[in-house]
């Protein structure tokens, strides 16, 4: 078993470690910095693309390299974990489960992949072994999955605050949407008696 288990985190580690190049690099058919920041901001709205398609690089680059390693595995679970929640919420979760239709089953066996790692370790093939440092169970599972969730709403969060108004507002217009709309949100609660 300790065999399969560093395959597995090798195999997983080493593509998530390609993917992050990918959009670093634009090794192995990958776009870069620029052309993958171009579809971060026109296709998922996050702002600045550039800087967005960096963080998700670096942190599935990292990420993958700790897991393949077999170092600090909860971190590098952690933001691999943010990443594939990322990509459901912006891309895959609207197209369903399954992958032939563009949907999230792929990016959920791989949540899964480094959930379960995290709950059972890293195995004594790996770097956390040889330095005595495994840290492995199900809170360390839950704690990669939770920070992971984290992290990509804050992403998500700060990406679409960089947004531009919608086509044909100018932005005097949104503000004063966002203006009216609040004071209508606010009437309304002083109506219901919750102001």
């Amino acid at each position: 078993m300790q065999f399969g288990l560093a395959l597995l985190r090798i195999i997983v580690g080493g593509l998530f470690m390609g993917h992050g190049l990918q959009k670093l690099a634009g090794w192995f058919g990958g776009y870069g910095l620029e052309g993958t920041g171009q579809f971060f901001e026109s296709s998922l709205n996050l702002r600045p693309g550039k800087v967005h398609a960096g963080a998700a690089g670096a942190a599935e680059a990292g990420g993958g390299a700790l897991l393949a390693a077999g170092l600090a595995t909860p971190l590098g679970a952690a933001a691999l974990s943010g990443t594939m929640i990322t990509a459901i919420r912006k891309v895959h979760a609207p197209k369903g489960p399954w992958n032939s239709d563009g949907g999230y089953e792929y990016n959920l066996v791989l949540l899964a992949i480094v959930f379960a790692l995290s709950d059972i370790g890293a195995g004594k093939l790996s770097l956390d072994a040889a330095l005595g440092r495994e840290r492995k169970g199900l809170h360390w599972g839950l704690g990669q999955l939770a920070a992971g969730a984290i992290g990509s709403t804050i992403a998500i969060a700060i990406g679409e605050r960089g947004a531009p108004p919608a086509t044909g507002d100018t932005p005097g217009d949104a503000a004063a949407s966002e203006t009216s709309a609040s004071n209508g949100t606010v009437t309304e609660m002083a109506d219901a008696g919750t102001a």
